[in-house]
């Protein structure tokens, strides 16, 4: 199946499993809590937006050329997509826990009972280098060892 010969969606998911595999572990040692619904979440280290994406990108690149417009076109959308992952998705993330704080503040002693808001929707920085360097690196060991 021709599907399973794609070696730039191998990387991609490769990168994927890594990184999202990885968070529940890196929560722990910094929390020293388990908790495998890590696994499933957005945000935590490492970036598995950064990963997956310039997984992508560099496989593209060693595939087609860095010179292809594929290469091209795959940079700027790996430049929105770390933008993205550190920048407005982390503010998403600062609102929501300034407003889960103006609802806790407010419901105390009162009837008012509101769902918090998720506030893990970003990326710190460096959780999106981290991210980018599994991309990086997973990419490149399965498209030098896969002859391509």
């Amino acid at each position: 199946m021709e599907l399973f010969q794609n070696r730039v969606l191998w990387c991609v998911t490769v990168a994927w499993f890594i990184a999202q595999f990885s968070k529940p572990f890196v929560q722990y040692l910094r929390t020293r809590e388990w908790a495998w619904s890590w696994f499933f979440s957005a945000g935590g280290m490492p970036s598995t937006h950064s990963a997956i994406i310039t997984a992508a990108t560099i496989a593209l690149g060693m595939q087609l050329g860095f010179d292809s417009p594929e290469f091209a076109l795959s940079i700027a959308i790996c430049m929105v997509v770390l933008y993205d992952a550190a920048g407005v998705r982390r503010q998403a993330g600062e609102h929501a826990r300034v407003i889960n704080a103006i609802i806790d503040d407010f419901s105390h002693g009162h009837p008012l009972k509101e769902e918090n808001l998720k506030e893990l929707l970003g990326h710190t920085p460096g959780e999106v280098i981290v991210g980018t360097v599994v991309g990086v690196s997973v990419a490149i060991l399965i498209m030098l060892n896969a002859g391509g």
